[in-house]
């Protein structure tokens, strides 16, 4: 079952984030409890869960953003894809993408973006496949 994220999802979906790329669970104070509330609050932050049997197998983030150019319409950033490795490759994440389109077009987007540090060819072919390509933008960061 696809669903946006809520509020008692936190601990489960901070232990999803493990097999993203974090390397352990971050501590659990103030600081987290803030930017969780602050996320759940926030109309243009959309967490898209995939649960199955109960649990947050898969996930996504969607952040629609404000935008003067364009005819004033927004656009959809993408991030921290991630799937529980005993769930991958079975369509989870690709139904979080779905999920996530449906947000960008409810909300007038122009574009969806997304990035990824994988270069392991079975990843890429997966955005491809989800009707993302690598062709058009040219990507850079800049780690602060």
């Amino acid at each position: 079952m696809i669903r946006e994220a809520v509020s008692s999802d936190l601990k489960e979906l901070l232990e999803l984030y493990l097999f993203l790329h974090e390397e352990g669970m971050p501590e659990d104070n103030a600081h987290l409890h803030d930017t969780w509330e602050q996320i759940m609050r926030d109309p243009n932050h959309h967490i898209i869960v995939n649960v199955i049997d109960g649990k947050i197998v898969s996930s996504c983030v969607c952040v629609i953003i404000p935008n003067l150019t364009r005819g004033i319409r927004p656009y959809a950033f993408i991030e921290n894809v991630v799937t529980h490795k005993d769930y991958r490759c079975k369509g989870y994440a690709g139904e979080c993408l779905d999920y996530a389109k449906q947000i960008a077009l409810d909300n007038n987007c122009y574009k969806m973006m997304l990035l990824t540090g994988s270069k392991r060819p079975s990843t890429l072919n997966f955005y491809e496949k989800a009707g993302y390509n690598s062709h058009d933008k040219t990507a850079f960061i800049q780690w602060l």
